[in-house]
């Protein structure tokens, strides 16, 4: 099987659960504290490489404790890092706060050197990139960074996956390069103006995104499980649940990794998307982000059942 190539950040997590999140100039006691790996583009790393993928991580750390995280999350799944050192920065960090009844949660990210990732870092990895059957990128990396991955993949015939998130807005032009674009719902309203509350209404978003040039959609939508939509055809693939939903934090970083893999081993795209389900149902039944990735051989229990 062809390489993924995944561009994108890694931040330590600095995890906390608590019954509600403070007001601004309060102080709160909260339940617990965790300190692990995360950023979209690691956890979709190691997601991939859990599902069976041979995958490759572009990035930038800093020198210091926390790329000391990402080495050892990575060799644990198997992921191969392409990271640049970046001493005049910092490895990324994120605030997590995870509301305790239900799991929900909300995020701050600093970057740090990955926030520095330049177009010149993703050229210096292009030849990586054109042996790929899947690349892969998000957003919270430069957008010039990620864009320029694209290119690269699309001139070499490599199929492009962009996952929009955080949500932003992107070009006609950067849409146009993507096979695949995975929003959640806020952020497939986030680049059409529409609102995503339903199923039905996810394909009116959908196909808002084809008009710009996109290939195919796939939007995801939580406990609701995901749309995919072309020119052709419009399924949606209900959740696939694996057990209680513990944390959702890693969901949408599961699919992508998940889905990546099965379109890398030539699956049909439905069966890819349902791959991406299973993928994500199991991770939302454990604590953490990367740590919640689950093996292949848990996947295909699941979709056996």
């Amino acid at each position: 099987m062809k390489p993924i190539v995944i561009l994108g950040i890694f931040v330590a997590d600095t995890a906390y659960r608590a019954e509600r999140q403070p007001k601004m100039g309060e102080t709160i006691l909260g339940n617990s504290f965790v300190l692990g790996p995360g950023g979209k583009g690691s956890n979709q790393s190691v997601a991939a490489a859990m599902a069976g993928g041979k995958v490759h991580f572009i990035t930038r750390l800093g020198a210091d404790a926390f790329a000391d995280i990402a080495h050892a999350t990575w060799a644990k799944a198997g992921v191969m890092p392409e990271v640049k050192v970046d001493t005049e920065s910092y490895t990324g960090a994120a605030y997590i706060f995870i509301e305790n009844a239900t799991g929900n949660n909300a995020i701050i990210v600093a970057p740090g050197a990955a926030g520095r990732v330049s177009a010149q870092d993703v050229d210096a990895k292009a030849d990586l990139i054109r042996s790929a059957a899947i690349f892969v990128t998000q957003l919270e990396q430069p957008i010039p960074a990620a864009l320029r991955g694209l290119q690269i993949a699309r001139a070499a015939g490599v199929t492009t996956i962009l996952n929009p998130a955080p949500a932003a807005s992107l070009s006609d032009e950067m849409l146009a390069l993507c096979d695949y674009v995975t929003p959640n719902e806020s952020e497939a309203e986030a680049l059409t103006g529409l609102p995503v509350t339903s199923v039905d209404e996810a394909k009116l978003a959908a196909a808002a995104l084809l008009a710009k040039g996109v290939k195919a959609v796939v939007i995801t939508l939580g406990d609701k499980g995901a749309l995919y939509h072309d020119a052709l055809q419009s399924v949606h693939v209900p959740v696939i649940s694996a057990g209680p939903v513990v944390e959702t934090t890693g969901a949408g970083d599961a699919f992508n990794g998940g889905f990546a893999v099965a379109l890398a081993e030539g699956r049909d795209v439905i069966d890819a998307v349902r791959f991406g389900c299973a993928t994500a149902g199991i991770s939302v039944t454990r604590p953490g982000t990367a740590p919640s990735m689950p093996a292949r051989s848990e996947i295909d229990a699941l979709l056996a059942r």
